[in-house]
């Protein structure tokens, strides 16, 4: 294959579409909380002083939205003017209704909807991701951090990441260039800037994967003053790529968050990864790309795609067999076997759903890697 260099960006949990993100997952924990069997389809927008929040929602409990929201922006940290967004006096509209009663009739028989969803795993890192992505979700959370444990006091919630990975035959080597743009107060200068954002942030998270051709762009348009929903207005799901592989692998489209697990494009995308990374821990594969097609009110996948990229020890036809026999594809198998009917999705909403190490993120378990070895013998 030579050498190549691939590039995966993610973004903090500031930015507007990640509030919108967590906003509606926020929702959707608290009524889960209550509701375990609620519809929830929950989608949010931000803009200057505004956040919005819409959508599909069947349950037979109350939750107080207006507060949801303003609790969760303060959490992210916008509680200030100076911040962009003040969680107390910005204004928080909701218009939500009912569940299609035409949408409820498939979700009750089978899928809610009709989709294709991806799931993949690797053995470049610890957590079976592809390096990029992953190295760009740490950038980006230790951005927060840095702002949040006050180790700086100049940050703002707004901020991006991306991460070059030099390749050579298929084995990340070295990082070649990281970007950086980190939302903060007019009381920093661009110098000093970049000295905290490099001491504190990039070479703590990188260290020896760079090097000393490894380029560095911070705040490269000279300042970021103002950010968030101020500069950019946000909406769910508009950040699918950077939540699952960072582009390293194929996509259905669907977006996660504020959809309960009766959306397939949420729980099958989820047993999608549980697959392919249980495949990768088993040793049958080094790279592994499962797709699963669902029809709206069907309950079975209309189809089972799985690719190894040359590097499977059993052949794809053999391997279609041994996931459709060791693992449930139905809707509600899913659900069952992955136990999604917990408030868990406000953790998901920002820094990505897969790579996670969290007890409830079942889908990133190995739990059936030793099942699955008993096909290599």
């Amino acid at each position: 294959m030579g050498k190549y260099f691939f590039t995966s960006e993610s973004v903090t949990e500031g930015h507007p579409d990640k509030v919108c993100d967590k906003i509606s997952d926020s929702v959707l924990d608290e009524i889960l909380k209550k509701d375990p069997n609620a519809r929830v389809a929950c989608e949010t927008v931000a803009t200057t002083g505004m956040i919005m929040v819409v959508g599909e929602i069947t349950t037979e409990c109350y939750v107080p939205i207006d507060k949801i929201v303003r609790k969760t922006l303060d959490e992210i940290g916008y509680n200030n003017s100076k911040a962009g967004l003040d969680n107390k006096n910005c204004s928080v509209i909701v218009s939500l209704d009912e569940q299609s009663p035409d949408i409820k009739q498939g979700a009750d028989k089978g899928a809610g909807d009709q989709g294709i969803m991806f799931g993949f795993a690797c053995d470049e890192t610890e957590e079976l991701m592809p390096l990029p992505i992953m190295l760009a979700h740490k950038l980006t959370y230790r951005l927060t951090e840095i702002r949040k444990k006050k180790i700086v006091d100049w940050a703002l919630p707004d901020g991006k990441s991306a991460v070059t990975v030099e390749y050579e035959n298929g084995i990340p080597k070295r990082v070649s260039s990281v970007v950086i743009a980190i939302h903060h107060k007019k009381s920093i200068t661009l110098e000093n800037l970049r000295k905290d954002v490099e001491n504190f942030v990039i070479k703590p998270v990188l260290g020896n994967l760079m090097d000393k051709d490894t380029k560095l762009h911070i705040n490269a348009t000279g300042k970021f003053e103002i950010g968030g929903p101020m500069a950019d207005a946000g909406l769910t799901g508009r950040k699918i790529i950077v939540d699952t592989y960072g582009g390293y692998s194929r996509h259905g489209g669907g977006a996660f968050s504020g959809k309960d697990p009766t959306k397939v494009d949420r729980s099958a995308a989820y047993m999608a990864r549980y697959i392919a990374k249980n495949i990768v821990a088993s040793g049958i594969a080094k790279k592994c790309e499962v797709e699963l097609a669902y029809s709206i009110g069907v309950a079975e996948p209309v189809s089972l795609f799985v690719e190894t990229f040359g590097t499977g020890k059993i052949n794809e036809e053999k391997l279609s067999e041994i996931i459709r026999k060791e693992f449930p594809l139905t809707p509600q198998g899913i659900i069952d076997h992955l136990d999604l009917k917990k408030p868990i999705y406000k953790k998901t909403a920002a820094y990505g759903h897969f790579g996670r190490i969290d007890e409830n993120f079942s889908w990133e378990k190995t739990d059936k890697a030793d099942d699955l070895q008993k096909y290599l013998i």
